[in-house]
């Protein structure tokens, strides 16, 4: 019974039954099946990282009660760069489920530029930023032009980039990150990771493979910040003890 639960929950999420055999019951290491198998589950691993990356840094700043360290601008950036697929999903005529998850991370980030603000009391303007915000995305939503959309799309990615930078500057000049939360990065980076596995699979394009690693190395730059802030916080709470 338990073997065959294995079996059928490997078959359904992460192999055709044929790489089952051929793995699992012949013991034969098939390379095609093993690139398979591990592109899904990079794939499933995105997917998580598009729809919990935020949250944490979201808690984090309602924990804390401070957005201290965090880039405005960049929160800004991010939430141009995860809109530009939503607005390119409806004026394509995409079907919800193959967005919906866009929208749990729109509001996430929409909430910490909220709360950025909020915490550095200019809560009207942060009001007044979401209404329009809000605003400007149906008005894209309900009526750009295919070929909008597709520059919005194509220009995603660097706006993602972009937003890294400025983060990752802010953490060097301000010397610490801040309230900038470890698992959010760590998410991060490990999702930008996984894309660059994917598009190295599937894309074959140079030029976005390039600018999928070069959002990967600032992910890793952004973890390393983290991680040394928080070792060096330690060890002086350490010191003063």
């Amino acid at each position: 019974m338990a073997t065959s639960t294995v079996k059928d929950f490997l078959v359904t999420y992460l192999m055709p039954e044929i790489c089952y055999e051929r793995i699992f019951v012949n013991l034969h290491v098939h390379v095609p099946c093993l690139k398979l198998i591990t592109t899904r589950i990079v794939g499933f691993w995105i997917l998580l990282d598009a729809l919990l990356a935020q949250l944490p840094q979201l808690l984090t700043i309602l924990w804390r009660r401070s957005a201290e360290g965090l880039s405005l601008t960049a929160a800004l950036l991010q939430l141009y760069a995860f809109s530009c697929p939503v607005v390119y999903a409806v004026a394509n005529n995409y079907p919800l489920f193959a967005w919906a998850e866009r929208l749990f991370t729109l509001a996430q980030t929409a909430a910490i530029v909220f709360l950025i603000l909020h915490y550095r009391g200019d809560t009207l303007t942060g009001i007044l930023v979401l209404l329009t915000y809000g605003g400007v995305l149906l008005l894209l939503g309900s009526y750009a032009a295919a070929a909008v959309a597709s520059v919005m799309q194509a220009s995603s990615l660097a706006a993602l980039i972009a937003s890294k930078v400025l983060q990752a500057t802010a953490n060097h000049c301000n010397g610490h990150t801040g309230q900038l939360s470890t698992v959010s990065v760590l998410l991060s980076w490990a999702g930008s990771l996984g894309v660059v596995f994917v598009s190295l699979q599937e894309t074959g394009s140079l030029s976005t493979t390039l600018s999928q690693t070069l959002s990967a190395g600032l992910s890793c730059v952004l973890l390393a910040q983290v991680l040394c802030s928080t070792s060096s916080t330690a060890t002086t709470k350490a010191k003063s003890e």
